[in-house]
C-alpha cells in the first residue's frame, strides 16, 4: 500500500480537471491521518513529510499524489500545504 506521486504536466492536469476539484488547506502541523477512500491530490503550495509503514516522503508543489483507501499515516507539515484533491 505505497503513496503514488508523480509530477504531471499542466496540460495532463488541465485535461483530468485537477483545478476544478475543491481545495483544502491546513497549517503548519503534525497529525495522524486514516484514508478510508483513495484520494487524489495535486499540491499547489506547501511542503510536507508523510510517513505510512511503507513509506517516508517529502511532498512540495507540483506533486501529484495518490494516496490508497486503507493507508495509515502522519503527515508533518514544514509550511502551510495548499492542494486540490478528490476522493474516488
Amino acid at each position: 500500500m505505497r503513496i503514488e506521486i508523480e509530477q504531471p504536466e499542466q496540460e495532463e492536469l488541465e485535461e483530468a480537471g485537477v483545478f476544478g476539484w475543491p481545495v483544502w488547506e491546513h497549517d503548519e502541523d503534525k497529525f495522524d491521518w486514516f484514508y478510508d477512500k483513495t484520494e487524489h491530490c495535486y499540491i499547489l503550495e506547501g511542503s510536507a513529510t508523510i510517513v505510512s509503514e511503507f513509506d517516508s516522503l517529502t511532498i512540495k508543489s507540483g506533486d501529484y499524489l495518490v494516496f490508497p483507501a486503507g493507508l495509515e499515516c502522519v503527515w508533518d507539515i514544514h509550511t502551510k500545504i495548499r492542494k486540490h484533491y478528490s476522493f474516488e
